[in-house]
């Protein structure tokens, strides 16, 4: 295959494909270029494993930081475990890909997408998930595409394609639709509790743009020559189908009826139907077609939850009912809990709604805890809140290692990290930086909504001033033909079963964050919009249960919580606060035993369980850093004396001398006579010299003066 270069005018810029150039061996290749922003996406494809039962898909996003022209830090100095945003980008790509792929494949394949440069007008991301559509193609790898992707975002009140960093920034929607000829596959999205109907209308605005990206890949495919491979999949021997249909199907329809049993009661009935067949298989002849058929790992496995499937799908598609009763648009019970752990906590939410259950903490810190993000190919950024989710093997009653978080767990917690961001308070009101932790303690279905809810229900217990409280649901979809069911709250059986995971997060206002999965090649807007309407509602009942916990953050905080001050002082005097080698700083910290944080604006945050020692620190510093007038008088303290004069501390941290012809209106012999270490006076400004040396009198004060003096001396101790 030769080299191709095509150029697709699109929404006002120009997105450059080279095909053939770069990674020749790999199955197929493509650099897909806007602005200075390239990315080089491949696809290759390796034999089926022995025993492998479901398509072993990877899919790797990689960032290096030449591509920003940056070195790396660190010993090393070269790139090391993953950043976060690089784990988000490839579950990006994965989830509008991985539906596309026939259901009977097995290969492995592996998708690489690697940031070759980039620049701070066009996010590599959207570029990432078209490319590996084109690189799957290329390869011929079987493939129900093409698919495209788009960001949409909203500045003032137009939506605008692929926004820049800083318009997705300044804007109030970040949303990325992915599509294929069938439909939209998948939507992610952040805003600013945006109403239905502009999601809605965003979206649409969003795969009108990628169908445009669909037809280029189709132009480019034909230019090529190339023909998108559809296989037809192979003949199954359905022996063992018909055998475990003959004998299940009665079994499985009496326990999908039953409403009155739990997930895990639901759970253990149908594994002993199963069990039942295993043991009838393994009673027959070694040469019947049957247990040969059934030697082939997870066979009968496999043949019971397409059965399962089949009839939980028919019995919502033809009956309306779900498997355990519920109306397709009804919630499960709800049930919350806050101060459910002590003080030491800072703020703790429980969040019940049928047997999910997620336990979340909240956490208040000081500037100086703020996660620094320097080995991303973005400008070094600081988050000053962080959502983290755990997904315990007990929750699903299993036991397993216990690993790092892996991608799903940080996907979920970038999820409810998003759909709580907008209501959290600006940093000048409230400069705490924030961290809640989700424990999923029992799962049956959308820990990642469960986990927002939660997570405000904490956020409010911990006096963290949220403007309005968020809730989340779930979303699923049985679609057989023309047939479609919308489901409300899924849980996980109707997850693992069904066509859809749409997850929706918002205030009463709006939406804040939404995410969609598919597990079929694409849906209508009309669905689409029917589901997000059908969400709010969802939302609502959820939220009301959520009030009648809690109805607002509360006023006081956690006596275990930082007590912060917010100061702020010239820039030009930092140098001063902080002092030689920090020494100065060091000091202020280890009397008063106050945390102090300084940024570049002079923005001086002080931090302490005790608010004494907070305010001690905070005067020690505006003392410091107040600019002095000839003729301010103060209430101040003896700290030594010479020969020729008294030095007073006047001001917390500031010293000034008062000469001995200073010290009283007549002759003194000895300073001694006069004052001692220890004493209080009222002493003036009388001159600040050209070294900063700061001269005081004790002379030409007036009695208002020195009890003004005392008195403000007294509110700052």
């Amino acid at each position: 295959m030769g080299e191709f270069e095509k150029s697709i005018s699109f929404d006002g810029r120009d997105i450059r494909l080279k095909v053939g150039q770069l990674a020749p061996q790999s199955g197929g290749s493509v650099l897909i270029q806007s602005g200075d922003t390239a990315v080089l996406v491949t696809a290759t494809r390796s034999e089926a494993r022995e025993g492998i039962d479901f398509l072993p898909l990877t899919v790797d996003y990689e960032e290096r930081l030449y591509a920003a022209g940056r070195i790396p830090g660190g010993m090393l100095r070269r790139e090391g475990r993953p950043p976060e945003k690089a784990i988000l980008t490839s579950r990006l790509i994965d989830r509008p890909l991985r539906p596309l792929f026939p259901s009977w494949l097995r290969d492995d394949l592996q998708i690489v997408a690697l940031t070759l440069s980039m620049d701070e007008l066009v996010p590599p991301d959207v570029l990432a998930v078209t490319g590996a559509s084109i690189a799957t193609i290329i390869a011929k790898i079987p493939f129900n595409g093409p698919m495209a992707a788009v960001r949409v975002g909203l500045v003032g009140d137009d939506f605008i394609i692929n926004p820049t960093y800083a318009e997705v920034e300044a804007g109030d929607l970040d949303l990325v639709v992915a599509g294929s000829p069938d439909g939209v596959i998948m939507v992610e999205a952040g805003a600013s509790q945006l109403p239905e109907r502009d999601i809605i209308e965003a979206i649409e605005f969003g795969y009108e743009a990628v169908q445009d990206l669909i037809k280029a890949q189709e132009d480019l495919i034909a230019e090529m020559g190339i023909e998108i491979i559809a296989q037809e999949p192979p003949e199954v021997d359905s022996t063992l189908e018909n055998y475990i249909r003959e004998r299940a199907t009665e079994d499985i329809k009496k326990i999908l009826s039953q409403f009155d049993l739990d997930k895990t009661q639901r759970d253990a009935a149908l594994d002993e139907v199963k069990a039942t067949i295993e043991t009838a298989i393994a009673q027959l002849p070694e040469e019947d077609p049957i247990r040969i058929a059934a030697k082939v790992d997870k066979a009968v496995d496999n043949n019971f939850k397409e059965l399962t499937k089949k009839f939980m799908r028919r019995q919502i598609i033809e009956d309306n009912i779900r498997v355990d009763g519920r109306k397709l648009d009804e919630v499960r019970p709800v049930s919350c809990l806050v101060d459910l752990l002590p003080k030491r906590v800072h703020g703790s939410g429980l969040f019940n709604r049928g047997l999910t259950q997620v336990l979340s903490a909240c956490t208040l810190g000081t500037p100086g805890d703020m996660q620094y993000l320097s080995d991303d190919l973005q400008q070094d950024q600081q988050k000053r809140y962080m959502h983290h989710y755990n997904f315990p093997p007990f929750s699903v009653g299993e036991t397993k290692p216990l690993r790092a978080p892996g991608r799903r767990e940080i996907g979920h917690g970038a999820l409810a990290e998003r759909a709580l961001l907008p209501v959290l308070p600006p940093k000048e009101q409230f400069p705490y930086v924030i961290r809640v932790v989700s424990e999923v303690l029992s799962s049956n279905g959308s820990t990642s909504m469960g986990s927002v809810c939660g997570s405000t229900l904490a956020l409010m217990d911990a006096g963290v001033p949220i403007s309005k409280p968020v809730s989340g649901a779930a979303m699923g979809l049985i679609k057989e033909g023309d047939e479609v069911r919308v489901l409300t709250d899924i849980q996980g059986i109707e997850d693992f079963l069904g066509d859809m995971d749409f997850k929706v997060a918002g205030t009463d206002s709006g939406i804040t964050a939404l995410q969609m999965d598919m597990k079929i090649s694409g849906l209508s807007l009309e669905v689409i919009a029917q589901a997000i309407h059908q969400a709010k509602a969802a939302r609502l009942h959820i939220l009301e249960k959520m009030l009648q916990t809690i109805d607002q953050p509360r006023s006081e905080m956690s006596p275990f919580a930082p007590r912060l001050m917010t100061i702020r002082i010239d820039p030009d005097m930092i140098g001063l606060v902080i002092g030689p080698g920090g020494k100065t700083i060091k000091g202020i910290t280890e009397e008063t035993g106050a945390k102090i944080d300084i940024e570049d604006d002079g923005t001086v945050t002080i931090s302490a369980l005790d608010e004494n020692k907070a305010k001690r620190a905070r005067n020690i510093i505006q003392g410091m850093t107040r600019k002095l007038n000839e003729g301010d008088v103060y209430a101040g303290r003896v700290t030594r004396i010479i020969p020729i004069g008294a030095f007073v501390e006047f001001l917390p941290g500031k010293e000034g001398m008062i000469h001995i012809s200073q010290l009283a209106d007549y002759r003194v012999g000895k300073v001694e006579d006069e004052v001692a270490v220890g004493d209080e006076v009222i002493v003036k400004v009388r001159e600040i010299d050209n070294k900063g040396r700061i001269n005081l009198t004790r002379l030409g004060i007036h009695p208002d003066q020195a009890a003004a003096a005392r008195e403000a001396a007294a509110v700052n101790r």
